[in-house]
């Protein structure tokens, strides 16, 4: 049956139903890494947008870290005029086309819809993917160069932090400088989160255009360690970090250091990116029985990413049940429809080996839930007597993620440190040394794209303030 069409009124959401965009069946996305979800046609998105009571006071636009202005560019594309919805809806973000494919809706925007209360929530994430790729397609997308205002700022590190203070400043006049490790840029977007999910010629397309406005990339430049940050100051006015937080968390348990216990971001990066900078043997999966430990969605990402890569079995161990786990929801189901096993309330005690120092096994214990820890979530304690053993060729740790030390005596150490070892910011995210803002997972920890965004938007205004007052302070002195 066909979408309903216009006119639409305040009680459309009562006649349509939710649609969610086209997927892919299981058996056939398996068999490569494209992505699973397409567009809704024109006509769906009408009537989804239409959906949209237009709250007075937006629960989905509170909920939404960027404060995205939703209900706005949904009544525009309701009425048709999709170019006009995707300048509204890049007006307080700087790459929507890519957080609109990431973003756990179903926790920030969907999750706050008054709809949820008598229906189903309006489907944000689809419309605003659909109106930002009808702008890209229609050359909605301006590449007009801004006129220079003569001042010069670095970004360390191209995740989506850096984009976005990139593109904040490059707005601005600002001449911007991106330094980046990697020979590819885009940091986790491109290295950390599968193409099943980002496409990556999205995030190069995204980068294209900030190259085609002025902004300047230097890859496979280790600020830090190749380059110094006093170097990186001297020819800067002001510098962004934005390096992430990229540690893996240890399997502290006996047998972590057997053969065929590798990290989770180690197998990741190794089946996203074509790099000679990536080190560490090929870590094959085809044939083999995989255990995934951790229930983000980091670890969604593995079990995933196994599966096509032909692996005979894949279970994720994870010592919370699934009420407490914090992967998305959409990507549980979607590991779930590829053939992914889970084992809630388990935890492993030990990594089994042969008798050549390879991995036969995962030892684990069963677990309950305790009363709520520090964080309010039930703290889970083992069950006497139920222990048991879950074979495995190749066991893959995803248990979160810590700031990458920076090297003894570099200049980095003179900026101050949380209790986490993540930068500190005061509320421009400016850190202890002046000029130097940061952001993103380098100063709040492992955490969504969109936060990373706002970081570099909030640090690209701090920066903008902070020389303008720097040099309006020169003129009077």
């Amino acid at each position: 049956m066909p979408p309903p069409t216009p006119p639409f009124d305040k009680f459309t959401w009562a006649r349509v139903d939710r649609a969610t965009p086209p997927k892919r069946a299981a058996g056939d996305r398996l068999q490569d890494f494209s992505e699973i979800y397409s567009d809704f046609d024109e006509a769906t998105v009408q009537a989804q947008a239409a959906r949209c009571i237009q709250c007075p006071e937006p629960l989905c636009r509170q909920s939404c870290p960027l404060s995205n202005r939703i209900p706005e560019w949904l009544e525009l594309a309701a009425q048709g005029r999709f170019m006009e919805a995707a300048e509204v809806s890049r007006s307080t973000s700087n790459m929507p086309e890519l957080c609109s494919r990431v973003c756990p809706q179903e926790k920030l925007c969907e999750g706050s819809c008054i709809l949820n209360s008598r229906s189903d929530p309006v489907s944000i994430g689809a419309v605003e993917r659909f109106i930002n790729e009808y702008a890209f397609l229609h050359g909605g997308f301006d590449v007009e160069v801004e006129p220079s205002n003569g001042r010069r700022v670095a970004v360390i590190g191209s995740g989506p932090g850096g984009l976005a203070c990139a593109d904040e400043l490059n707005r601005l006049g600002y001449a911007v400088t991106v330094f980046e490790a990697q020979m590819i840029p885009g940091g986790l977007l491109v290295n950390g989160i599968p193409a099943f999910k980002l496409d990556k010629s999205l995030v190069q397309r995204r980068i294209d255009l900030l190259v085609r406005r002025g902004v300047e990339f230097k890859l496979g430049v280790r600020v830090g360690w190749d380059l110094s940050l006093d170097d990186v100051r001297r020819n800067h006015e002001a510098v962004f970090v934005g390096v992430g937080a990229q540690r893996p968390k240890p399997l502290d348990v006996p047998g972590a250091g057997l053969r065929g216990v590798h990290e989770a971001l180690s197998f990741l990066v190794q089946k996203n990116v074509k790099s000679p900078l990536i080190e560490g043997d090929p870590i094959e999966v085809e044939g083999r029985r995989v255990v995934v430990l951790g229930g983000g969605d980091t670890a969604m990402d593995c079990l995933r990413t196994a599966l096509r890569g032909g692996a005979e079995d894949v279970v994720c161990l994870y010592r919370r049940d699934l009420a407490n786990m914090p992967g998305s929801r959409k990507e549980y189901a979607n590991a779930l429809e590829e053939g992914a096993r889970f084992q809630f309330l388990t935890n492993p005690t030990e990594v089994v080996g042969d008798a050549n120092g390879r991995v036969v096994g995962v030892r684990c214990v069963r677990m309950e839930l305790g009363e709520p820890d520090g964080t309010g979530r039930r703290k889970p304690r083992p069950v006497v007597g139920s222990e048991c053993l879950e074979p495995a060729d190749l066991v893959l740790v995803a248990y979160g993620f810590d700031p990458v030390p920076f090297p003894e005596g570099s200049e980095f150490a003179r900026i101050a440190l949380d209790a986490w070892g993540g930068l500190k910011t005061d509320r421009n995210q400016m850190t202890s040394l002046a000029g130097v803002f940061a952001g993103g997972d380098s100063v709040r920890g492992p955490s969504l794209v969109v936060h990373a965004v706002r970081d570099g938007r909030l640090a690209a205004a701090g920066i903008h303030r902070y020389l303008t007052e720097t040099k309006a302070a020169a003129v009077l002195g």
